[in-house]
């Protein structure tokens, strides 16, 4: 397993609309495997394949306690939503923000696992959330699309300026 490189907003990279996964192989694997680890390292508790600047429709996520609860979900769709809630979110391409963000508070979805096989998760709470927010990286969206063009811009100029003292 190895540890992948997290892209940082505003690298247009995050932008990129994934395309679905067809092929369940050895690399589709070693993928999952080398972005779980990448997840716990950081630590976090989703990640999309666009963030580690692999375009394709896959994330992981685990938002046990213990982080022992690993779900792999590919080609993920919301068949239904109910509900509304707000819930501070961070995000590891956007290192050290964090924004009130609403979205639905219960979600269906239909994903694939790393073998192709289909399966249904009934998620709610921070698990609805989690899987809202990485299905939006997929689609080229961020958390920070949701506040206002204000605190987006703060926040850019602010990363922006850390990558280059980093570079100095």
């Amino acid at each position: 397993m190895a540890l992948l490189n997290i892209l940082h907003f505003p690298d247009p990279r995050l932008r990129t609309k994934a395309v679905e996964v067809s092929v369940f192989d050895e690399n589709l694997q070693t993928l999952v495997n080398d972005m779980l680890e990448t997840m716990y390292e950081a630590p976090g508790i989703g990640l999309a394949a666009t963030q580690v600047d692999n375009h394709i429709r896959l994330l992981v996520m685990d938002i046990s306690e213990d982080k022992n609860d690993p779900k792999v979900l590919i080609n993920p769709q919301i068949l239904s939503s109910e509900g509304d809630e707000e819930m501070d979110e961070g995000c590891l391409s956007v290192p050290g923000y964090y924004e009130t963000v609403s979205r639905a508070e219960k979600v269906h979805v239909r994903a694939q696992d790393s073998k192709g096989k289909f399966f249904e998760i009934h998620a709610d709470d921070l698990e609805a959330v989690c899987i809202q927010h990485e299905m939006d990286h997929l689609e080229g969206k961020l958390f920070v699309d949701y506040i206002s063009s204000l605190k987006r811009d703060r926040i850019r100029k602010k990363l922006e300026k850390l990558k280059k003292q980093e570079k100095s």
